[in-house]
């Protein structure tokens, strides 16, 4: 009998072991970013360290609501998501946990990460003006995508920090005002308006100007970088951290690591058109064509602080 006992008991230990290494081989990633976007780079993550990824897309409302559902449950390791306003409130929820990593504090900048270090952005969008290329006349000529979009939140929210609630305010009735039509669901259908005459001027990310061209080089609409002569072009990230009940917190510092250095940031700049976040990294080749530009360089947690406000002035301004 104690002989048995014996075997029993290595046998629990080494079930347990087991079950400690299957813990430490994977990594359990939420996101709301396009899966055909992550998946090939996290793919070559596994490839490269052995480390299998469990990966669950859903829109960034649908993940947070499932982490706090979730508690203390959750399988979720990273949180991967578009927009600093979103990583602010996962933050805000008590959803991500601190970070201390060196390599990160190196490989992403200042202005793009939590001062809490609670995420990084591992891309950066920046939002700026695109026009007809056709003699543009813009009195009355404006498109802009909705207001319900957290990018143009984002967008007003850094404003507000910088500029203040009432110019800012004043500033998005005159939008309102040159309207040439209601606002557009996406940047996509915003940017073909322009280029069929519908409007000639408005306000993306560039990026779906820069896809557009892939597929048409000669796609009438012209980019222009906005307040050069002021504090620069409003940029904003997609970014990662580690949930707050991760069940492997060093294998998700690890990818997070990863996704900062230069091979990864590539493959963001190269396939999405974006800019990295690692400023070790040079734009792609249809990126570069539009010059370099100054960004603003707030840190863009405000777009998540100030949110709240620039949902409330949208709508006080009539801008839907």
């Amino acid at each position: 009998m104690p002989q048995l006992k014996s075997l029993l008991s290595a046998a629990f230990i080494a079930l347990a072991s087991l079950s400690t290494i299957a813990i430490a081989d994977t990594v359990t990633v939420y996101s709301a970013r396009n899966e055909q976007l992550l998946k090939p780079l996290l793919d070559r993550y596994s490839k490269e360290t052995g480390t299998e990824i469990r990966l669950m897309t859903a829109n960034e409302g649908a993940l947070l609501a499932r982490l706090n559902a979730e508690g203390a449950s959750t399988p979720a390791d990273v949180l991967i998501t578009v927009d600093a306003g979103n990583l602010w409130l996962a933050a805000q929820q008590g959803q991500l946990r601190a970070l201390n990593s060196p390599i990160l504090q190196k490989n992403i900048p200042a202005h793009l990460r939590d001062p809490d270090n609670q995420w990084f952005g591992l891309s950066v969008r920046a939002r700026t003006i695109v026009y007809s290329k056709s003699q543009p006349k813009w009195k009355g000529k404006l498109c802009l995508r909705t207001s319900k979009k957290v990018y143009n939140q984002s967008l007003i929210a850094m404003m507000i920090t910088e500029i203040g609630e009432a110019k800012t305010e004043e500033i998005v009735r005159g939008w309102v005002a040159n309207l040439a039509t209601t606002p557009f669901p996406d940047d996509t259908s915003l940017l073909k308006a322009i280029a069929a005459g519908q409007c000639q001027v408005g306000i993306v990310n560039t990026y779906y100007l820069g896809r557009l061209l892939v597929k048409e080089p000669d796609f009438p609409v012209g980019l222009f970088w906005a307040n050069q002569s002021g504090s620069g072009t409003h940029v904003n990230v997609s970014g990662a951290g580690i949930t707050k009940h991760a069940k492997n917190p060093a294998g998700a510092q690890k990818l997070i690591e990863y996704l900062s250095m230069e091979a990864a940031q590539a493959f963001y700049v190269d396939e999405d058109l974006e800019f990295a976040a690692n400023p070790k990294v040079k734009p792609n080749s249809i990126i570069k064509e539009w010059g370099s530009f100054k960004p603003n360089l707030l840190n863009v947690a405000k777009a998540g602080e100030l949110q709240a406000t620039a949902t409330k002035l949208m709508d006080r301004a009539g801008y839907k």
